[in-house]
């Protein structure tokens, strides 16, 4: 037990890190790329939820310091050199606000991995390839809360969301019927409603809770 644990949290810490590298020194010229790569690619701590036996393990040794560490790589840190290096191209505390839902619904949620993964993914990718699908291929927006969103965007989240979601119910062996699929796509389009609707960055809360929230809802309780 005690070995998987130490194994999971090598497994995170390498993880994060080899995404830390390529985001900060391959694609440094590229912020917008460095901040969405990291965005989407931390999902698939998903697929690294397994590994451990203990939930205080998983949440407070595995994501809990990312807390600390993410706030000190924000705009608000108190280290210069390191100020602005994850969110220079978005929200400034985004990421931090990213894996404060990591580390709730890793304790909240522990035996249940698959409810866990939901939120992360709907976050990571679902919100990820939004903004870079958004970005790209716009041609009709419109305005929330000052903020410039587009249809493509809303709609590439449904589907990212959707998509994932069900690749994470294969990988921990979810069966898988039309009231799944239907639990899915509702769930996808309320973590479409909580990124439209939420402002300031805090859809980084919003949209895994509300995610996990539905999932625990519809499917276990």
């Amino acid at each position: 037990m005690i070995q998987n644990d130490i194994a999971g949290v090598l497994l995170v810490y390498l993880y994060v890190a080899i995404l830390l590298i390529i985001s900060e020194k391959l694609l440094d010229k590229y912020p917008e790329i460095s901040r969405k790569f990291l965005h989407i690619m931390v999902g698939n701590i998903a697929f690294l939820l397994p590994v451990f036996q203990t939930k205080e393990v998983m949440a407070l040794v595995a994501a809990g310091p990312f807390i600390f560490l993410t706030y000190l790589m924000s705009p608000h840190t108190p280290i210069k050199s390191l100020r602005g290096k994850t969110s220079a191209a978005g929200h400034g505390m985004g990421l931090v606000y990213y894996t404060i839902t990591w580390t709730v619904l890793a304790y909240v949620f522990f035996d249940h991995k698959e409810i866990i993964s939901i939120g992360i993914i709907a976050m990571s990718y679902g919100d990820g390839f939004a903004s870079v699908i958004g970005s790209n291929f716009a041609k009709k927006r419109y305005e929330i809360y000052g903020v410039l969103k587009s249809y493509i965007g809303s709609f590439s989240m449904v589907f990212f969301t959707f998509i994932m979601s069900f690749v994470v119910l294969l990988y921990y062996n979810i069966e898988i019927n039309l009231f799944v699929l239907g639990v899915l796509l509702f769930i996808s389009v309320c973590a479409m409603i909580a990124e439209i609707i939420t402002p300031l960055g805090l859809d980084n809360l919003s949209v895994p809770f509300i995610a996990s929230f539905y999932y625990w809802l519809a499917m276990v309780m």
